[in-house]
């Protein structure tokens, strides 16, 4: 099962407001640059993050965007959550009426054990916890890599 290409770029976004978090709004066109992403496609992920509470924004010569709250306060669920919806390996998983099977599938128990350890993960790991691991890395590695 894959991310999609909009939740790893959101999360690379977001993990760029929340290095700098405190500093200001950062520019769009600065992000899209550091983490490879069109701006275009940025600007309608922030749209989105914006629209959850997640990001706020402002205009002007300074403007750009920056993390609505502390990045420890925002868990990579929510992230999930708001970009992709649900994260689910098969559909009888959150719906069961698309399945005749589902009340003798041995294989849904086990797809919503994977649903529910992938949210485990993603609900105990935040963004600040992603910042953490990151400073780690660059120091260990002297260079800067984003997810």
């Amino acid at each position: 099962m894959k991310l999609s290409t909009k939740v790893r770029y959101g999360m690379r976004a977001l993990l760029s407001l929340a290095l700098d978090y405190g500093k200001g709004p950062i520019p769009l066109k600065n992000i899209a640059k550091e983490q490879e992403i069109s701006e275009k496609y940025l600007e309608h992920l922030m749209a989105s993050l914006k629209a959850a509470g997640l990001v706020r924004s402002a205009r002007g010569t300074h403007g750009g965007y920056r993390l609505a709250k502390s990045p420890s306060q925002i868990s990579l669920d929510e992230v999930v959550r708001v970009l992709e919806g649900s994260i689910v390996p098969v559909d009888c998983v959150d719906d069961p009426s698309v399945c005749r099977r589902v009340r003798f599938c041995a294989m849904r128990d086990i797809w919503r054990q994977v649903k529910e350890a992938m949210e485990a993960v993603l609900e105990s790991t935040t963004l600040q916890d992603l910042v953490e691991r990151q400073r780690e890395k660059e120091q260990s590695e002297g260079t800067m890599y984003y997810i």
